[in-house]
């Protein structure tokens, strides 16, 4: 099972300018669909003064949760334009948002849906991409005397460790790649006093 994506590294930005108008276009890695307001929201107040922030975004390993916004321009002559670069680079867990300044001639849909197209593709080849894996984080408590058993399973599977903190009841989070993430579960509700605190829909 494929447990890898590709997306960007990092933020980056690319530009484009046609009959007056700079399209800025500005590219995000994201984790979850939340983010992309906070980040929409903030560039609306650092670019107060531009007409239009058009955005995409995908999400998810196989790309199944994505949105294409036009924010006011012509349908489908921003946002989907911008979605189409990100398909085409097979990215996901991205954002990218083009804000336009209006240079005062029409470009036309033509002349926009090209416009976006070049600004978005700009944003990713200024950007270096990169292939992560898929983790999934598993919190869970245990006992003191469960600690050696705890301690195995880590080791065996070269999990990352979180957080933790040990007590007489002590408690950890793990993250587990996903392709092995019900095989390391199974194994760890094995061992005696762990109790894993996964909500139920984390579970399948």
């Amino acid at each position: 099972m494929k447990d890898t994506y590709l997306t960007l590294a990092e933020a980056s930005e690319g530009f484009y300018k046609e009959k007056g108008s700079k399209f800025i276009g500005l590219a995000y890695p994201i984790k979850k669909e939340e983010q992309v307001k906070e980040i929409i929201d903030g560039l609306k107040k650092q670019y107060y003064d531009a007409r239009h922030h058009c955005y995409a975004y995908v999400l998810g390993n196989d790309g199944e949760r994505f949105r294409a916004n036009d924010d006011g321009e012509p349908g489908h002559s921003a946002g989907d334009p911008i979605l189409g670069q990100i398909r085409s680079h097979n990215l996901t867990n991205l954002l990218i948002v083009v804000v336009r300044y209006f240079g005062g001639t029409k470009l036309g849909v033509p002349g926009l849906v090209h416009a976006y197209r070049t600004a978005a593709a700009d944003a990713i080849e200024e950007g270096e991409i990169v292939e992560k894996i898929l983790m999934i984080d598993i919190p869970f408590r245990f006992e003191y005397l469960s600690m050696n058993d705890v301690m195995k399973l880590i080791k065996e599977y070269d999990l990352q460790i979180l957080n933790q903190h040990f007590d007489n009841l002590c408690e950890m989070e793990i993250s587990v790649r996903e392709k092995r993430f019900a095989e390391v579960l199974e194994k760890l509700k094995k061992i005696d006093g762990v109790d894993v605190l996964l909500e139920e829909e984390d579970k399948k």
